[in-house]
């Protein structure tokens, strides 16, 4: 997209959609936005889908709820390290990292997206 003309002067407001135009500000929002849910919708199904069926083969019946209590060096007191959250965000990330690689694998195959694993031709 061509810069404003030089030389002649711009408003604020005129240089500031020219900004959101150029650098592509509201598909980037877009985006943003719908990752957000997206991410949300994935949370609840780790949380309440993939969480319980895991539960079933543990002790305690809860992945999140996994802990392990240390006594305190310095009297009666428990530090709880809970590595059963750590390990539903890990799957929850993993989940999200497939859906994404899944979804650029489908664009980049119809063409909406280039693909950054194909060595470029050398012209």
């Amino acid at each position: 997209m061509p810069s404003p003309a030089k030389g002649k002067k711009k408003g604020f407001t005129q240089e500031f959609i020219f900004f959101l135009k150029t650098f592509g500000i509201i598909g980037l929002a877009i985006a943003f936005i719908i990752g957000q849910a997206a991410s949300k919708l994935v949370t609840a199904f780790v949380n309440d889908i993939i969480d319980p069926i895991i539960g079933i083969f543990l002790p305690g019946g809860n992945l999140s709820g996994l802990t392990v209590q240390v006594p305190n060096l310095y009297g009666d007191a428990t530090s709880d390290f809970r590595y059963g959250d750590l390990i539903a965000n890990i799957i929850d990330f993993l989940v999200i990292a497939l859906i994404v690689f899944i979804l650029y694998k489908q664009l980049s195959k119809r063409g909406f997206v280039e693909d950054k694993t194909v060595p470029e031709e050398k012209k």
